[in-house]
């Protein structure tokens, strides 16, 4: 076998989502349990959509802008990205009257929730030394999606199942 005929090895993602729009719960309720990942509005997590994620790669389904914020689940990218139609409804807060609607600025991408898990807080996430680099914890993250490193994605899974 040539390298050429191995699949990418799949990549690793925290995706934020404030529970008032999209829980684990809302996720896994929807067909399929997938939901379009709309409303993502900052270039960098924009490019991490369009370049880096691939369908199979994990998330991390992150709960955001709540009182307890962290991790409720895991979840699958579940298709490749295409235009986020939010963008040119001018009801919806997405809105964006400058994207041109024959070159969209904003793009989404399908996420199916596999599992909701125990919550892990943001401040249980600090206190685990093997994951003081993970981007989520950097001082001034903001992003809604980030990448994850392959141990950091196991150090996270191994905190669910020694539940």
């Amino acid at each position: 076998m040539t390298t050429s005929t191995l699949a990418p090895a799949p990549r690793y993602w925290l995706m934020k989502s404030e529970p008032d729009e999209c829980s684990i719960d809302d996720a896994l309720a929807a067909p399929n349990a997938t939901v379009p990942w709309t409303g993502v509005r900052n270039y960098q997590a924009r490019n991490f959509m369009r370049d880096g994620m691939q369908v199979g790669d994990g998330v991390l389904f992150y709960h955001s802008s709540c009182p307890e914020p962290g991790i409720a689940g895991i979840a699958r990218v579940a298709s490749s990205t295409r235009p986020d139609p939010t963008q040119f409804d001018p009801a919806s807060p997405y809105f964006d009257p400058k994207s041109p609607a024959d070159a969209p600025r904003w793009l989404l991408l399908d996420v199916q929730a596999l599992r909701k898990t125990r919550l892990i807080s943001l401040a249980e996430l600090r206190s685990t030394p093997l994951l003081s680099q993970m981007r989520v914890l950097q001082k001034g993250s903001r992003l809604s999606i980030t990448p994850v490193e392959p141990e950091e994605w196991a150090v996270v899974v191994s905190k669910l199942v020694e539940q």
